[in-house]
């Protein structure tokens, strides 16, 4: 990567400018959500509109363009520039006013979607357009492409639901524009530049009128039909124009009044081209939304979670899912089964539960990230992802595409706004062949051909940024590329603003993200799901951005350190980027960009089930720090933390000395120190007795099993095991350990010690591989250690069959309890539980079970998003203390105080630590739950002052 220009960033810097020029987040911000690569010079991140003029003067001065970005999701690489990328989402994000009598907010642009609906939903209204990134795209960049969402047939497009704009010109010069009372449109400021546009127009009357503005997906281009004279409008005009015509500084959005009642209708068809066929006879019956989506994609979904992540679907390869809204729950209802009766589809469902709809959606959402892996298995990208043609033709077009698809030997899963004739899809573009940037070219310039044949446009939503804009003649005629030029010109006659983009664009084949082999050897993991390939593991991330949301309300725990910090390094997004560059060789292993990026990752796995596109960061974080140590010093707290098995054990053999120890004045704040140890952090106390030394074997003839005593349960929570056996046996099986010590390595492997780790893990996969071919479970106390097994041991011991019979034995308790034919839980009617799942437990072994056996023992759960915040070492050690109490106010601290004589349920020993090192309360292991030792199904607690 070439070093920035140190003149301008001086210059941004003398200006007062929050700006940034390192390495990595000039890696962070090269891309988007779209297949292009173009470092920034410098970020900025405006806390004001002087900020913005300001950066406009530097940009002025120097020549540099101007790049404005919200919240990174643009999938067409409309929000990358050689310059200076603005990124409004860091201060400029916030809802100024909410009017429920005009139905109208002001917001600045780099708002988020979901804040704003937050905002609104008090006073009983919303933004209507709702696309899938809504949890965390920016209304400014909404405004940018035009965006539509999943229910423009009930609420249209962005531009039909922007009342006004204030911008800054490429001069700087202030521009307002809006609707006075009697609603007539108007424009204050920037005189010359709006008489510019007017003249330009006045030459191309003709074009404007007969070339644009024939179906509503009509996206691609500029809206060159609102600077008409019969209909001028600078507000709709500008929306979409891709943040090259001026820099939006402010919006006054239009809100709508959201009917109470929803009911989804899910049609299944034999395939995505009969969906396609049938979307205008389902609009016909007035619903709010119409989408799409292939089999493929949900063959996808379900490979990767279970059939249990797909909710009933109807019968068929493709489905359209259909909205009905309103006021009276029983006329939409009746509205659903008239489209029902109507047998336009092979199968239908009619979904009134919300719960239900939710995860339908959800699917929906997912779509771009799902679609991230093609059916073939390859790497699918963007480029040609948004596509639209008038919706009577959709079924004719999604046949001559998939015939198209499959002459270039490429696989595809389309889904999109059936509705309104626009389709998404990813492609498995062959980027990793020394010709895929040729073949890329020749298929979407045959696309766009194929899209020009039908009347439609090379985009629906998106936008065209880099990956279409050079395409556009394939959709327009001569005179109105020159119209866009001309319009171009009155605005931004020095080109500062997003050049390459609309007007005089970069090649779509430039810059190509994905595009060559990055070959990395000597890997500690084998990344079976990549081919083994770290480069097309890291690449999994599309920039779609799901980790800068909080998916707390699904019950997600991903990314803890992004929604502690809102900094785009501590998101899943920026640490994949800068690790994209680390194997392109722009960047080593030990950059300090790359250990700043890595450092505040939690290691919780929450990305791994929660990105649609299945990125694993706590894996490729191990990686990075034994890439980056091995056989050099490493940070003291890998030698402590890294290695606390083995220095438990030593305890073990004196805990009373051990303890004694760590509470004298002088020696404890000199052991934590030395540890690595966050001073305000306490430590454990190790058990008088170790669990493995107090067990003892019975000859019985109950059904063997194998438990798995981890190193935490044995040294610190002998009574967690210890309620186990006694479940275990009281459910008819009788537990015996391992011979031999075992241990899963886990905090070598979060310490990147993966030499050690797999040293490990050998020995205990030899130690367990005799009961694992006896057909014996192994059933696993501690959820982390148990998800090693499970999963972590696929990575390090590739290819070792004894490794993988091992893994398909474990089981977590309520695993193994779920399949005991006769076993019923206890009767926990009154018992009220905060569940805190382990990351691990949620992202890999996952949680259902648990949550199935609390609904049947009675109990009243309430089940916690999110991570606790200690996960493993990272909270206690030096630089996470504040970052861990952060994520633990996310959700578990407000549920603890808000339920202070619940019954808290934890399996992680880290997360147990956690509660009692900051609230001071005893939490239980699922075990401890269901003990039936227990002289009281709950333990006693008393609230602490």
């Amino acid at each position: 990567m070439d070093e920035p220009d140190a003149n301008v960033v001086q210059a941004l810097s003398r200006a007062g400018l929050d700006v940034h020029a390192d390495a990595g987040t000039r890696s962070m911000y090269a891309s988007d959500a779209s297949l292009y690569r173009i470092p920034p010079l410098a970020v900025v991140r405006p806390r004001s509109v002087d900020d913005v003029g300001a950066t406009l003067a530097v940009a002025r001065e120097t020549g540099i363009p101007v790049t404005s970005r919200g919240a990174g999701t643009s999938v067409a690489g409309n929000a990358v520039g050689r310059g200076v990328v603005l990124d409004f989402s860091r201060h400029l994000n916030r809802v100024l006013s909410v009017d429920p009598d005009t139905r109208t907010a002001v917001v600045e642009p780099g708002t988020v979607h979901a804040v704003l609906q937050k905002a609104a939903a008090p006073h009983g209204v919303r933004f209507g357009p709702d696309p899938s990134t809504h949890p965390r795209c920016t209304i400014g960049g909404m405004i940018g492409n035009n965006a539509c969402g999943s229910r423009s047939l009930a609420y249209g497009r962005t531009s039909d639901n922007v009342a006004g704009l204030e911008l800054l010109t490429a001069a700087g010069e202030r521009l307002a524009t809006g609707y006075d009372d009697a609603g007539v449109p108007f424009t204050r400021g920037a005189e010359d530049v709006v008489s510019g546009a007017c003249a330009v127009m006045a030459r191309h009357l003709s074009t404007a009128r007969t070339e644009f503005d024939r179906f509503g997906r009509q996206v691609s281009g500029y809206a060159a039909h609102h600077l008409l004279p019969e209909r001028f409008d600078l507000t709709q005009a500008l929306v979409g124009s891709e943040g090259t015509l001026g820099v939006i500084t402010q919006a006054t959005v239009r809100l709508v009044v959201d009917a109470p009642v929803r009911v989804v209708v899910a049609l299944g068809f034999a395939d995505i081209v009969a969906a396609g066929e049938a979307a205008p006879a389902v609009v016909a019956h007035g619903p709010t939304s119409c989408e799409g989506l292939d089999s493929r994609l949900i063959d996808v979904l379900r490979a990767r979670r279970g059939p249990g992540a797909i909710p009933p679907l109807p019968r068929g390869r493709a489905w359209l899912f259909v909205e009905f809204a309103g006021d009276d729950a029983g006329e939409v209802v009746a509205r659903a089964r008239r489209l029902v009766a109507e047998n336009i589809a092979d199968d239908a469902v009619v979904v009134e539960d919300p719960a239900v709809q939710a995860r339908l959606w959800r699917i929906r959402e997912d779509g771009a990230g799902l679609a991230g892996r093609a059916p073939s298995g390859k790497p699918a990208w963007p480029g040609w992802e948004d596509a639209a043609v008038p919706p009577d033709r959709l079924g004719e077009y999604l046949a001559a595409f998939d015939e198209l698809v499959g002459s270039y030997g490429m696989t595809s899963a389309p889904f999109g706004h059936f509705g309104d004739g626009c389709m998404h899809v990813r492609l498995d573009l062959p980027l990793d062949q020394p010709d895929g940037t040729k073949v890329m070219r020749e298929f979407l310039t045959e696309s766009a051909r194929l899209v020009g044949g039908f009347g439609g446009s090379l985009s629906g939503e998106h936008g065209d940024g880099r990956a279409r804009s050079e395409l556009l003649p394939h959709m327009y005629s001569p005179d109105a590329i020159a119209l866009f030029g001309g319009i171009k010109h009155a605005f931004d006659p020095g080109n500062l603003l997003n050049p390459g983009v609309l007007v005089d664009p970069d090649p779509v084949d430039a810059d190509v993200r994905p595009a060559g082999h990055f070959p990395v050897r000597n890997l500690a993991m084998a990344y079976p799901h990549d081919g083994g390939d770290l480069a097309q593991a890291v690449h999994r991330c599309t920039g779609v951005g799901k980790c800068r949301a909080d998916n707390s309300g699904a019950g997600g725990v991903m990314c803890p350190s992004y929604l502690a910090t809102r900094e785009e390094k501590d998101s899943t997004r920026g640490r994949a980027r800068v690790l994209q560059d680390v194997v392109r060789g722009e960047l080593p292993w030990s950059h300090p960009s790359v250990h700043d990026a890595m450092d505040l990752c939690l290691s919780c796995k929450g990305c791994a089930s929660d990105c649609p596109t299945g990125i694993d960061m706590a894996t490729y974080k191990s990686e990075v720090l034994h890439q980056t140590y091995r056989r050099r010093l490493r940070p003291r707290s890998h030698y402590t933390l890294g290695r606390l098995p083995m220095w438990a054990r030593l305890a073990g053999r004196v805990p009373a000395l051990a303890n004694r120890s760590l509470t004298l004045p002088l020696v404890a704040p000199v052991a934590l120190w030395l540890a690595g140890v966050d001073r305000r952090r306490s430590i454990p106390a190790f058990a008088r007795r170790p669990f493995r030394r107090s067990f003892s074997a019975r000859s019985s003839d109950l059904k063997p099993v194998v438990l798995f005593a981890d190193s935490f349960s044995d040294s610190f929570s002998p009574e967690v095991a210890e309620a186990t056996v006694r479940v275990l046996r009281d459910a008819g099986y009788e537990p015996r350990l391992p011979s031999g010590s075992v241990c899963c390595g886990l905090t070598w492997i979060t310490t990147g010690q993966l030499d050690s780790a797999k040293s490990i893990l050998r020995r205990t996969v030899a130690a367990l591989a005799d009961d694992a071919r006896a057909g014996l479970p192994i059933v696993g106390i501690e959820p982390s250690c148990t998800a090693v097994l499970r999963s972590d041991v696929h990575e390090l011991l590739p290819g070792d069959d004894d490794a993988a019979l091992v893994s398909s034995r474990v089981r977590t308790l309520a695993e193994l309890l779920a399949e005991t034919p006769g076993w019923t839980p206890p009767d926990l009617t009154g018992t009220q539980v905060v569940a805190q799942p382990h990351c691990h437990h949620h992202a890999v072994l996952g949680w259902k079970t648990d949550a199935d056996l609390l609904v049947d023992t009675g109990a009243t759960v309430q089940t916690l998003a999110g991570c606790c915040g200690l996960a493993g070492n990272f909270g206690v050690e030096i630089g996470h203390h504040d970052v861990s109490l952060a994520v633990a106010a996310q959700n578990l601290l407000p549920a603890l105080d808000a339920s202070p004589d619940a019954v808290v349920l934890a399996d992680g020993f880290s997360c147990r630590t956690q509660v009692a090192d900051l609230r001071d309360r005893p939490a239980v292991h699922l075990a401890q739950l269901l003990d039936p030792d227990a002289p009281s199904r709950r333990p006693p607690h008393t609230p602490s002052a």
